[in-house]
């Protein structure tokens, strides 16, 4: 298998650079597109984050897209806190609450090693937009020291693109959300400005970098986009409007993976149209209008 896209920046020496330009945005924070403009170094920024990671877990993953876990798993690795404020986070306690503990970036390096050694197919950073640069630097750290897998940057999607230029060539598989088709139920629903104008920017810029899926023999991807699409209840998600977008401006090859695992949670159960699950039929509406836009490799799940 060929080496991930991350060695050929390393061997130019334009990682140091990457480095150097990311860290330097934490001094007046424009990661995400919130563009809070604090200086991370000494305040918490709109993600409630400062400059030392944060991270509630390590582990082989078994449960995502099957090219992403494979046989062996996804070496996934949560980061504490988020750059949105979803009232349905079912992943609230590490992304709303700050479940997780600080580690140093040599820690994190570990991390990257430690799933390597477990035979994980890639490395799966979740919710990584507000560590990015760290993410950089334990990069550099960890290959030093034997680390060649690939680089999953698995995000809510609401990524600034100056922060998507300093990863380009960097991360081999992009495994964004796409939440929303209006921006008025991003600011609803999830507490930020234009989620779905950024939103759109940034699944074009990662197409360009990486790309159609590519797998292995064995199915298992090393390079590529699969975009993630969380159908919710009453339409919220606007979920034709996405399906329109990505067919007139990504294309109906690229993998889709629409999601019907949406359960009530955080403080989605007091909401009058957010405490009720998706029924089959809505999932059902969602499936067939991809398959009548021509989309061709689409991700299902059971209800």
């Amino acid at each position: 298998m060929k080496k991930p896209s991350y060695f050929k920046i390393l061997e130019n020496g334009t990682l140091d650079k990457r480095i150097e330009e990311a860290y330097d945005i934490l001094t007046h924070c424009c990661l995400c597109p919130n563009n809070c403009g604090v200086d991370r170094r000494k305040e918490e920024g709109n993600c409630r984050s400062r400059i030392t990671p944060m991270i509630s877990s390590f582990n082989p993953h078994h449960g995502e897209e099957p090219p992403i876990s494979g046989i062996s798993g996804s070496g996934t690795i949560f980061f504490t806190n988020c750059t949105l404020h979803c009232c349905f986070c079912q992943n609230y306690p590490i992304s709303q609450m700050g479940t997780g503990s600080k580690r140093t970036v040599e820690e994190l390096a570990d991390m990257y090693l430690y799933l390597q050694a477990k035979h994980c197919h890639n490395i799966n950073f979740v919710t990584p937009t507000h560590f990015v640069p760290q993410i950089l630097k334990a990069l550099k750290i960890a290959v030093s020291r034997g680390f060649n897998l690939p680089l999953v940057y698995n995000s809510s999607g609401y990524d600034s693109l100056k922060t998507l230029k300093l990863l380009d060539g960097v991360i081999d598989i992009y495994l964004p959300d796409m939440k929303y088709g209006s921006n008025e139920n991003g600011l609803q629903y999830s507490k930020v400005q234009n989620y779905s104008d950024h939103n759109r920017i940034a699944i074009k810029e990662m197409f360009s970098q990486v790309g159609a899926l590519e797998t292995t023999r064995d199915g298992v991807a090393v390079k590529g986009l699969i975009i993630r699409h969380l159908v919710l209840p009453y339409n919220i998600s606007k979920s034709k409007e996405i399906l329109k977008f990505l067919k007139e401006e990504v294309g109906t090859e690229m993998t889709l993976s629409i999601m019907a695992q949406y359960f009530p949670a955080y403080k989605a159960v007091d909401d009058k149209r957010l405490k009720f699950k998706i029924t089959p039929q809505e999932y059902k509406v969602i499936i067939d209008h991809a398959l009548t836009l021509g989309f061709k490799n689409i991700l299902g799940q059971e209800i």
